[in-house]
Protein backbone atom coordinates (compact mmCIF):
# COMPACT_ATOMS: atom_id res chain seq x y z
CA UNK A 1 0.00 0.00 0.00
CA UNK A 2 1.40 3.38 -1.01
CA UNK A 3 1.77 6.28 1.39
CA UNK A 4 -0.83 8.29 -0.56
CA UNK A 5 -3.54 5.64 -0.23
CA UNK A 6 -2.96 5.61 3.51
CA UNK A 7 -3.24 9.38 3.73
CA UNK A 8 -6.34 9.91 1.66
CA UNK A 9 -8.49 6.86 2.33
CA UNK A 10 -9.83 8.08 5.69
CA UNK A 11 -10.53 11.57 4.35
CA UNK A 12 -12.40 10.25 1.31
CA UNK A 13 -14.43 7.73 3.27
CA UNK A 14 -18.09 8.77 2.93
CA UNK A 15 -20.12 9.46 6.01
CA UNK A 16 -23.61 8.00 6.00
CA UNK A 17 -25.73 11.04 6.81
CA UNK A 18 -28.95 9.14 6.21
CA UNK A 19 -28.74 6.00 8.31
CA UNK A 20 -26.77 6.86 11.40
CA UNK A 21 -24.03 9.44 10.93
CA UNK A 22 -26.44 12.35 11.00
CA UNK A 23 -29.27 10.92 13.06
CA UNK A 24 -28.59 13.50 15.76
CA UNK A 25 -30.08 16.14 13.48
CA UNK A 26 -33.51 14.58 13.92
CA UNK A 27 -35.77 14.29 16.91
CA UNK A 28 -36.34 17.26 19.20
CA UNK A 29 -36.40 20.82 17.91
CA UNK A 30 -36.56 24.23 19.54
CA UNK A 31 -40.33 24.15 19.03
CA UNK A 32 -40.58 20.88 20.97
CA UNK A 33 -41.84 18.89 17.96
CA UNK A 34 -40.21 15.70 16.69
CA UNK A 35 -39.19 16.19 13.05
CA UNK A 36 -38.13 13.54 10.58
CA UNK A 37 -38.82 12.86 6.92
CA UNK A 38 -42.19 11.26 7.57
CA UNK A 39 -43.53 13.69 10.18
CA UNK A 40 -42.44 16.59 7.97
CA UNK A 41 -44.81 15.38 5.25
CA UNK A 42 -47.69 16.06 7.68
CA UNK A 43 -47.01 19.75 7.12
CA UNK A 44 -49.06 20.97 4.19
CA UNK A 45 -46.27 23.23 2.87
CA UNK A 46 -43.69 20.40 2.86
CA UNK A 47 -46.15 18.01 1.25
CA UNK A 48 -47.03 20.59 -1.42
CA UNK A 49 -43.38 21.39 -2.24
CA UNK A 50 -42.36 17.73 -2.44
CA UNK A 51 -45.37 16.89 -4.58
CA UNK A 52 -44.82 19.81 -6.97
CA UNK A 53 -41.15 19.00 -7.57
CA UNK A 54 -41.61 15.22 -7.70
CA UNK A 55 -44.50 15.40 -10.15
CA UNK A 56 -42.75 18.01 -12.28
CA UNK A 57 -39.63 15.86 -12.73
CA UNK A 58 -41.71 12.70 -13.21
CA UNK A 59 -43.86 14.32 -15.90
CA UNK A 60 -41.00 15.61 -18.07
CA UNK A 61 -40.32 13.74 -21.33
CA UNK A 62 -37.19 11.60 -20.88
CA UNK A 63 -35.43 10.20 -23.95
CA UNK A 64 -32.24 8.43 -24.93
CA UNK A 65 -30.38 10.27 -27.71
CA UNK A 66 -27.57 9.43 -30.10
CA UNK A 67 -25.09 11.96 -31.44
CA UNK A 68 -24.82 11.78 -35.22
CA UNK A 69 -21.78 12.41 -37.38
CA UNK A 70 -22.83 15.97 -38.31
CA UNK A 71 -23.10 17.00 -34.66
CA UNK A 72 -26.88 16.82 -34.35
CA UNK A 73 -28.86 14.45 -32.13
CA UNK A 74 -31.71 12.03 -32.68
CA UNK A 75 -33.77 9.85 -30.36
CA UNK A 76 -32.80 6.17 -30.23
CA UNK A 77 -35.90 4.11 -29.36
CA UNK A 78 -34.05 0.90 -30.17
CA UNK A 79 -31.63 1.35 -27.26
CA UNK A 80 -32.31 -0.96 -24.28
CA UNK A 81 -32.46 2.02 -21.90
CA UNK A 82 -35.16 3.82 -23.88
CA UNK A 83 -37.97 1.53 -22.73
CA UNK A 84 -36.74 1.55 -19.12
CA UNK A 85 -36.59 5.33 -18.81
CA UNK A 86 -39.44 6.31 -21.10
CA UNK A 87 -42.00 3.58 -20.33
CA UNK A 88 -41.37 1.27 -17.37
CA UNK A 89 -38.15 0.73 -15.38
CA UNK A 90 -39.53 -2.50 -13.92
CA UNK A 91 -42.63 -4.65 -14.09
CA UNK A 92 -44.15 -2.99 -11.03
CA UNK A 93 -43.80 0.70 -11.91
CA UNK A 94 -44.33 3.14 -14.71
CA UNK A 95 -41.67 5.66 -15.55
CA UNK A 96 -43.73 8.42 -13.91
CA UNK A 97 -44.14 6.55 -10.61
CA UNK A 98 -40.48 5.51 -10.56
CA UNK A 99 -39.17 9.04 -11.05
CA UNK A 100 -41.75 10.49 -8.66
CA UNK A 101 -40.63 8.03 -5.97
CA UNK A 102 -36.92 8.72 -6.40
CA UNK A 103 -37.48 12.48 -6.52
CA UNK A 104 -39.45 12.40 -3.26
CA UNK A 105 -36.59 10.44 -1.67
CA UNK A 106 -34.14 13.01 -2.96
CA UNK A 107 -36.15 15.93 -1.56
CA UNK A 108 -36.73 14.38 1.87
CA UNK A 109 -33.60 12.33 2.54
CA UNK A 110 -31.16 14.15 0.25
CA UNK A 111 -30.32 10.92 -1.61
CA UNK A 112 -32.09 8.64 -4.08
CA UNK A 113 -31.02 5.03 -4.64
CA UNK A 114 -32.10 2.34 -7.07
CA UNK A 115 -30.79 -1.15 -7.77
CA UNK A 116 -29.75 -1.84 -11.37
CA UNK A 117 -30.36 -5.34 -12.71
CA UNK A 118 -28.15 -6.07 -15.74
CA UNK A 119 -28.17 -8.75 -18.40
CA UNK A 120 -25.21 -10.79 -19.61
CA UNK A 121 -24.05 -7.98 -21.90
CA UNK A 122 -24.06 -5.46 -19.07
CA UNK A 123 -27.14 -3.55 -20.27
CA UNK A 124 -29.69 -2.66 -17.56
CA UNK A 125 -33.03 -4.42 -18.01
CA UNK A 126 -34.69 -3.43 -14.70
CA UNK A 127 -34.28 -0.66 -12.09
CA UNK A 128 -35.87 -0.88 -8.63
CA UNK A 129 -35.97 1.99 -6.09
CA UNK A 130 -34.39 1.49 -2.66
CA UNK A 131 -35.30 3.26 0.58
CA UNK A 132 -32.63 5.82 1.51
CA UNK A 133 -32.95 5.28 5.27
CA UNK A 134 -31.88 1.66 4.81
CA UNK A 135 -28.79 2.40 2.72
CA UNK A 136 -25.24 2.83 4.00
CA UNK A 137 -22.30 3.93 1.85
CA UNK A 138 -18.71 2.98 2.60
CA UNK A 139 -15.41 2.05 0.95
CA UNK A 140 -13.81 -1.38 0.86
CA UNK A 141 -10.12 -2.09 1.34
CA UNK A 142 -9.45 -1.25 -2.31
CA UNK A 143 -11.05 2.18 -1.94
CA UNK A 144 -14.10 1.31 -4.05
CA UNK A 145 -17.56 2.47 -3.03
CA UNK A 146 -19.76 -0.24 -1.54
CA UNK A 147 -23.47 0.16 -0.87
CA UNK A 148 -24.99 -1.88 1.96
CA UNK A 149 -28.78 -2.18 1.98
CA UNK A 150 -30.67 -3.36 5.05
CA UNK A 151 -33.49 -5.50 3.69
CA UNK A 152 -35.99 -7.63 5.59
CA UNK A 153 -33.75 -10.65 4.98
CA UNK A 154 -30.54 -9.03 6.22
CA UNK A 155 -27.78 -6.83 4.87
CA UNK A 156 -27.08 -6.93 1.13
CA UNK A 157 -23.89 -5.49 -0.32
CA UNK A 158 -24.19 -3.91 -3.77
CA UNK A 159 -21.36 -2.93 -6.08
CA UNK A 160 -21.12 0.60 -7.36
CA UNK A 161 -22.05 -0.36 -10.94
CA UNK A 162 -25.29 -1.94 -9.71
CA UNK A 163 -26.58 1.14 -7.90
CA UNK A 164 -28.12 4.28 -9.31
CA UNK A 165 -27.31 6.98 -6.75
CA UNK A 166 -28.56 10.55 -7.17
CA UNK A 167 -27.05 12.63 -4.34
CA UNK A 168 -28.38 15.99 -3.27
CA UNK A 169 -26.42 18.90 -1.81
CA UNK A 170 -23.48 17.66 0.25
CA UNK A 171 -19.98 18.58 1.31
CA UNK A 172 -18.05 15.56 0.04
CA UNK A 173 -19.74 15.03 -3.33
CA UNK A 174 -20.79 11.48 -2.41
CA UNK A 175 -23.64 11.72 0.09
CA UNK A 176 -26.32 14.41 0.16
CA UNK A 177 -27.72 16.12 3.21
CA UNK A 178 -31.36 15.73 4.15
CA UNK A 179 -33.13 19.11 3.63
CA UNK A 180 -35.57 18.17 6.39
CA UNK A 181 -32.72 17.52 8.82
CA UNK A 182 -30.97 20.78 7.98
CA UNK A 183 -34.20 22.81 8.33
CA UNK A 184 -35.78 20.84 11.18
CA UNK A 185 -36.50 23.92 13.30
CA UNK A 186 -38.44 25.63 10.50
CA UNK A 187 -40.49 22.48 9.91
CA UNK A 188 -40.94 21.98 13.67
CA UNK A 189 -42.33 25.49 14.07
CA UNK A 190 -44.80 24.85 11.25
CA UNK A 191 -45.93 21.65 12.99
CA UNK A 192 -46.25 23.49 16.30
CA UNK A 193 -48.42 26.24 14.81
CA UNK A 194 -50.67 23.66 13.18
CA UNK A 195 -51.10 21.83 16.50
CA UNK A 196 -51.81 25.10 18.27
CA UNK A 197 -54.45 26.01 15.71
CA UNK A 198 -56.06 22.58 15.94
CA UNK A 199 -56.20 22.74 19.74
CA UNK A 200 -57.48 26.33 19.65
CA UNK A 201 -60.39 25.56 17.34
CA UNK A 202 -61.11 22.27 19.10
CA UNK A 203 -61.84 24.46 22.12
CA UNK A 204 -64.44 26.41 20.17
CA UNK A 205 -61.95 29.09 19.09
CA UNK A 206 -61.98 30.43 22.62
CA UNK A 207 -58.97 30.75 24.92
CA UNK A 208 -59.09 29.35 28.43
CA UNK A 209 -60.65 31.09 31.37
CA UNK A 210 -60.80 31.32 35.17
CA UNK A 211 -63.69 30.26 37.41
CA UNK A 212 -63.98 32.55 40.45
CA UNK A 213 -65.77 31.33 43.59
CA UNK A 214 -66.70 33.83 46.31
CA UNK A 215 -65.80 31.47 49.06
CA UNK A 216 -63.02 29.04 49.86
CA UNK A 217 -63.22 25.57 48.34
CA UNK A 218 -61.09 22.52 48.92
CA UNK A 219 -58.68 21.21 46.22
CA UNK A 220 -60.85 18.15 45.51
CA UNK A 221 -63.90 20.41 45.12
CA UNK A 222 -61.94 22.61 42.67
CA UNK A 223 -60.98 19.55 40.63
CA UNK A 224 -64.60 18.35 40.44
CA UNK A 225 -65.75 21.85 39.47
CA UNK A 226 -63.13 22.09 36.71
CA UNK A 227 -63.99 18.67 35.30
CA UNK A 228 -67.70 19.43 35.41
CA UNK A 229 -67.18 22.71 33.57
CA UNK A 230 -65.01 21.15 30.87
CA UNK A 231 -67.44 18.27 30.27
CA UNK A 232 -70.42 20.64 29.92
CA UNK A 233 -68.88 23.61 28.11
CA UNK A 234 -65.68 22.32 26.47
CA UNK A 235 -65.03 21.14 22.93
CA UNK A 236 -68.27 20.88 20.92
CA UNK A 237 -70.26 22.36 23.84
CA UNK A 238 -68.14 25.52 24.03
CA UNK A 239 -70.94 27.81 22.85
CA UNK A 240 -73.68 26.54 25.15
CA UNK A 241 -75.21 28.90 27.68
CA UNK A 242 -73.80 28.44 31.17
CA UNK A 243 -75.85 28.94 34.33
CA UNK A 244 -73.65 29.94 37.29
CA UNK A 245 -74.78 29.50 40.89
CA UNK A 246 -73.58 30.50 44.36
CA UNK A 247 -71.80 33.62 43.10
CA UNK A 248 -69.57 31.69 40.69
CA UNK A 249 -68.04 33.89 37.99
CA UNK A 250 -66.23 33.03 34.74
CA UNK A 251 -63.44 35.31 33.51
CA UNK A 252 -62.22 34.64 29.96
CA UNK A 253 -58.48 34.97 29.41
CA UNK A 254 -57.78 37.53 26.70
CA UNK A 255 -55.18 35.95 24.45
CA UNK A 256 -56.64 36.34 20.96
CA UNK A 257 -54.73 34.63 18.14
CA UNK A 258 -54.01 37.90 16.34
CA UNK A 259 -52.00 39.09 19.35
CA UNK A 260 -50.03 35.85 19.31
CA UNK A 261 -49.37 36.41 15.57
CA UNK A 262 -50.85 33.00 14.86
CA UNK A 263 -51.95 33.60 11.28
CA UNK A 264 -48.83 35.61 10.43
CA UNK A 265 -46.63 32.85 11.82
CA UNK A 266 -48.37 30.19 9.73
CA UNK A 267 -48.01 32.31 6.59
CA UNK A 268 -44.35 33.01 7.29
CA UNK A 269 -43.59 29.33 7.86
CA UNK A 270 -45.25 28.45 4.58
CA UNK A 271 -42.94 30.89 2.78
CA UNK A 272 -40.01 29.63 4.85
CA UNK A 273 -40.56 26.04 3.73
CA UNK A 274 -41.15 27.14 0.13
CA UNK A 275 -37.80 28.96 0.36
CA UNK A 276 -36.07 25.76 1.51
CA UNK A 277 -37.25 23.90 -1.60
CA UNK A 278 -36.96 27.01 -3.81
CA UNK A 279 -40.61 26.79 -4.85
CA UNK A 280 -42.46 30.04 -5.72
CA UNK A 281 -45.04 30.86 -3.01
CA UNK A 282 -47.88 31.03 -5.54
CA UNK A 283 -47.35 27.34 -6.32
CA UNK A 284 -48.12 26.38 -2.71
CA UNK A 285 -51.21 28.58 -2.52
CA UNK A 286 -49.79 31.95 -1.39
CA UNK A 287 -50.96 34.45 -4.04
CA UNK A 288 -50.36 37.59 -1.96
CA UNK A 289 -47.50 38.86 -4.13
CA UNK A 290 -48.61 37.30 -7.41
CA UNK A 291 -50.57 38.94 -10.20
CA UNK A 292 -51.47 38.34 -13.82
CA UNK A 293 -48.46 40.39 -14.86
CA UNK A 294 -45.77 38.45 -12.96
CA UNK A 295 -47.10 34.94 -12.34
CA UNK A 296 -45.97 33.70 -15.77
CA UNK A 297 -42.49 35.08 -15.14
CA UNK A 298 -42.40 33.37 -11.75
CA UNK A 299 -43.36 30.08 -13.40
CA UNK A 300 -40.53 30.44 -15.93
CA UNK A 301 -38.11 31.23 -13.10
CA UNK A 302 -39.30 28.07 -11.35
CA UNK A 303 -38.27 26.03 -14.39
CA UNK A 304 -34.95 27.84 -14.81
CA UNK A 305 -33.74 28.15 -11.24
CA UNK A 306 -35.53 25.29 -9.45
CA UNK A 307 -36.24 22.46 -11.88
CA UNK A 308 -33.22 22.84 -14.15
CA UNK A 309 -30.59 22.11 -11.43
CA UNK A 310 -32.52 19.01 -10.38
CA UNK A 311 -32.82 17.91 -14.02
CA UNK A 312 -29.08 18.28 -14.59
CA UNK A 313 -28.41 16.29 -11.41
CA UNK A 314 -30.72 13.53 -12.69
CA UNK A 315 -29.26 13.49 -16.20
CA UNK A 316 -25.66 13.23 -15.11
CA UNK A 317 -26.39 10.53 -12.51
CA UNK A 318 -28.36 8.48 -15.05
CA UNK A 319 -25.61 8.95 -17.60
CA UNK A 320 -22.92 7.84 -15.17
CA UNK A 321 -24.75 4.79 -13.83
CA UNK A 322 -26.68 3.43 -16.83
CA UNK A 323 -24.69 4.19 -19.99
CA UNK A 324 -21.93 1.68 -20.73
CA UNK A 325 -18.40 3.15 -20.98
CA UNK A 326 -18.18 2.08 -24.62
CA UNK A 327 -21.33 4.11 -25.46
CA UNK A 328 -20.75 7.32 -23.53
CA UNK A 329 -19.20 9.06 -26.54
CA UNK A 330 -22.38 8.77 -28.61
CA UNK A 331 -25.32 7.91 -26.29
CA UNK A 332 -26.74 10.34 -23.74
CA UNK A 333 -29.91 10.83 -21.66
CA UNK A 334 -31.79 14.10 -21.58
CA UNK A 335 -35.02 15.55 -20.20
CA UNK A 336 -37.07 17.87 -22.39
CA UNK A 337 -37.99 21.15 -20.68
CA UNK A 338 -39.26 22.91 -23.80
CA UNK A 339 -42.90 22.35 -22.93
CA UNK A 340 -42.51 24.09 -19.56
CA UNK A 341 -40.55 27.01 -21.00
CA UNK A 342 -43.15 27.91 -23.59
CA UNK A 343 -44.96 31.17 -22.98
CA UNK A 344 -48.56 32.07 -23.79
CA UNK A 345 -50.05 31.36 -27.22
CA UNK A 346 -49.45 34.84 -28.66
CA UNK A 347 -45.81 34.92 -27.54
CA UNK A 348 -45.19 31.46 -28.98
CA UNK A 349 -46.68 32.39 -32.34
CA UNK A 350 -44.55 35.52 -32.53
CA UNK A 351 -41.44 33.52 -31.70
CA UNK A 352 -42.27 30.86 -34.28
CA UNK A 353 -42.89 33.53 -36.92
CA UNK A 354 -39.49 35.07 -36.22
CA UNK A 355 -37.83 31.65 -36.41
CA UNK A 356 -39.41 30.76 -39.75
CA UNK A 357 -38.73 34.15 -41.32
CA UNK A 358 -35.07 34.06 -40.32
CA UNK A 359 -34.45 30.51 -41.47
CA UNK A 360 -33.46 28.77 -38.23
CA UNK A 361 -36.83 26.97 -37.93
CA UNK A 362 -38.93 25.05 -40.44
CA UNK A 363 -42.69 24.59 -40.47
CA UNK A 364 -42.22 21.03 -39.21
CA UNK A 365 -40.04 22.29 -36.35
CA UNK A 366 -42.93 24.46 -35.20
CA UNK A 367 -45.55 21.77 -35.72
CA UNK A 368 -43.44 19.30 -33.74
CA UNK A 369 -43.20 21.71 -30.79
CA UNK A 370 -46.97 22.19 -30.88
CA UNK A 371 -47.64 18.41 -31.05
CA UNK A 372 -49.13 18.67 -34.54
CA UNK A 373 -48.76 16.22 -37.41
CA UNK A 374 -45.74 16.95 -39.60
CA UNK A 375 -46.03 17.97 -43.24
CA UNK A 376 -44.57 15.77 -45.95
CA UNK A 377 -41.56 16.70 -48.08
CA UNK A 378 -43.88 17.44 -51.01
CA UNK A 379 -45.75 19.92 -48.83
CA UNK A 380 -42.51 21.71 -47.97
CA UNK A 381 -42.61 21.05 -44.25
CA UNK A 382 -38.82 20.76 -43.87
CA UNK A 383 -37.88 23.78 -46.00
CA UNK A 384 -36.08 26.75 -44.45
CA UNK A 385 -36.75 30.27 -45.65
CA UNK A 386 -35.05 33.63 -45.25
CA UNK A 387 -36.05 37.16 -46.17
CA UNK A 388 -34.52 38.08 -49.56
CA UNK A 389 -34.33 41.82 -48.92
CA UNK A 390 -31.39 41.50 -46.52
CA UNK A 391 -27.75 41.68 -47.73
CA UNK A 392 -24.38 41.92 -46.04
CA UNK A 393 -23.18 45.40 -45.21
CA UNK A 394 -20.05 44.87 -47.33
CA UNK A 395 -22.19 44.04 -50.36
CA UNK A 396 -24.28 47.20 -50.21
CA UNK A 397 -23.83 49.04 -53.55
CA UNK A 398 -21.81 46.22 -55.14
CA UNK A 399 -24.57 45.51 -57.63
CA UNK A 400 -24.62 49.11 -58.79
CA UNK A 401 -22.23 49.90 -61.66
CA UNK A 402 -22.25 53.50 -62.94
CA UNK A 403 -22.62 54.02 -66.71
CA UNK A 404 -19.53 54.95 -68.62
CA UNK A 405 -21.25 58.08 -69.94
CA UNK A 406 -22.53 59.09 -66.51
CA UNK A 407 -20.69 61.97 -64.95
CA UNK A 408 -19.48 60.82 -61.58
CA UNK A 409 -17.65 64.02 -60.75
Amino acid sequence: MSIFSGLFRSRDKPKNRVGGGWSFLFGGTTSGKVVNERTAMQTSAVYACVRILAESVAGLPLHVYERTANGSKSTKPSHPLYRLLHDEPNREMTSFVFRETLMSHLLLWGNAYAQIIRDGRGFPFAIYPLLPDRMAVDRNESGELVYTYQSDKGHIKLRRENVLHIPGLGFDGLIGYSPIAMAKNAVGLALATEDYGAAFFANGANPGGVLEHPGVIKPEQADRLRESWQSQFGGANAHKVAVLEEGLKFHQMSIPPEQAQFLETRKFQTNEIARIFRVPPHMVGDLEKSSFSNIEQQSLEFVKYTLDPWVVRWEQSLQQALILPSEKATIFIKFNLDGLLRGDYQSRMQGYSTGIQNGFMSVNDVRGLEDMNLLTAEEGGDLHFVNGNMVKLADVGAAYKPNETEDTS
